[in-house]
């Protein structure tokens, strides 16, 4: 994995601890997680152009797996696949994906002009390999969102030391 940008609304001064670049969306409004990939599919080009491919992930799940972009590479080769996202227990995470930088036209394109919003309704038009992780003994895309999401992950890493 190469350079790390985070996406991000409002004042990027409140995450500088955590000296990453930080991006806002590149389309106008709150247009979903699809923005954020477009924004990440430009920013690689623009500023990381040896860099083909973006893996996304959600930065509220404190739990991935550390071969999530190993395995989802694997699967793009292995099935001649365009993408891949991550699974688990037969739910797909298409936010947890691996990403064509070539294809930021396209997607730019379908949020522009056709409105394109769900992740699903733009994946479709390309061969995606899903790859499934484990759900036990606990869902690797676990989001802790809410204060009683924060304390059961928490006791989760508690379980793991």
């Amino acid at each position: 994995v190469g350079p790390l940008m985070l996406n991000a609304a409002g004042d990027p001064a409140r995450f500088s601890e955590f000296n990453l670049p930080v991006a806002p969306d590149v389309i106008e409004g709150y247009a979903g997680p699809l923005a954020g990939i477009l924004t990440g599919m430009e920013w690689a080009a623009e500023k990381a152009p040896e860099c083909v491919w973006l893996a996304s992930f959600a930065t509220d799940a404190p739990f991935l797996p550390e071969d999530l972009v190993a395995r989802m590479a694997r699967a793009i080769a292995a099935e001649g696949a365009d993408m891949a996202c991550a699974a688990s227990n037969g739910r797909a995470h298409p936010v947890f994906a691996l990403w064509p930088v070539a294809l930021r036209g396209a997607l730019r394109q379908a949020m522009v002009e056709e409105e394109i919003r769900k992740v699903d309704a733009w994946t479709r038009r390309y061969k995606l390999a899903t790859v499934e992780f484990a759900a036990e003994p606990n869902d690797p895309f676990f989001n802790a969102n809410r204060p009683e999401d924060l304390a059961e992950a928490e006791r989760l890493m508690r379980l793991k030391d």
